[in-house]
């Protein structure tokens, strides 16, 4: 059963319903609820979650994890890593996104095919498609950046595309210090690499990541791969 609105408005339905009408807040979620078929608000939260892999996935993350989120094109990897972003907004944290590939309306975009609107966000979230971008200008662009802060950085084998740049394994690895100093959670969408064959492997993996310049793949604390519709999570042993 499709929901008429995303959880998180939904709960703000509920509040705003608890003051009209001076009731519990609990009655009023569970009113809220069986407006949209469920006899309980806890229900429906547990129908949302199983539906939204993505709720589940965004719980497994912690302050200081590097993550890799990669698949070929059209498979919905920046879509997973806008929906952490997401997440990370409905508990209150701030969410960043830095791309050399989509305008702000791209990314609005996508937010409204998540059923969100980037405007009941008001200050949880930054576009940044600057040229400039690589370890450094991320760093320094986050020097504000409170605990829990979720970064989207797209995608990853652009940060060292220009000579002037350090190496892509110099970068990471500055990037993974200011993410444990700072407690924020770095998600980095990766290509993969063109020889790479969905119909021997549904779902690629770490072998698969391309890699124009060396890199230690174990730098990231988490893996996340897409494929014919399916999503492969992995923690670093």
């Amino acid at each position: 059963m499709k929901l008429s609105a995303p959880v998180y408005r939904l709960k703000r339905k509920a509040k705003l319903l608890s003051r009209q009408e001076n009731i519990p807040h609990h009655e009023a979620l569970d009113r809220i609820a069986r407006k949209e078929g469920f006899e309980a608000w806890s229900l429906l939260v547990a129908k949302s979650a199983a539906a939204a892999p993505a709720c589940k996935l965004y719980t497994r993350l912690a302050p200081g994890d590097l993550v890799l989120v990669g698949a070929r094109p059209g498979q919905g990897k920046t879509l997973l890593s806008l929906e952490f972003a997401l997440e990370a907004m409905k508990s209150g944290k701030r969410a960043v996104f830095f791309t050399l590939e989509y305008t702000r309306k791209d990314v609005i975009d996508r937010f409204r095919v998540l059923g969100a609107e980037l405007a009941d966000f008001d200050g949880l979230f930054a576009f940044d498609n600057s040229d400039g971008i690589s370890a450094d200008y991320i760093v320094k662009a986050l020097d504000d950046a409170p605990d829990g802060t979720l970064v989207v950085i797209d995608y990853l084998q652009l940060l060292d595309q220009k000579r002037e740049h350090p190496d892509l394994m110099v970068q990471v690895r500055r990037l993974r210090a200011f993410a444990r100093d700072r407690g924020l959670v770095l998600v980095f969408i990766s290509q993969i690499d063109r020889s790479y064959d969905p119909s021997t492997k549904p779902c690629p993996d770490l072998s698969d990541v391309r890699l124009p310049n060396p890199l230690d793949l174990s730098l990231f604390d988490k893996t996340c791969f897409l494929g014919k519709g399916d999503i492969h999570f992995q923690a670093a042993t």
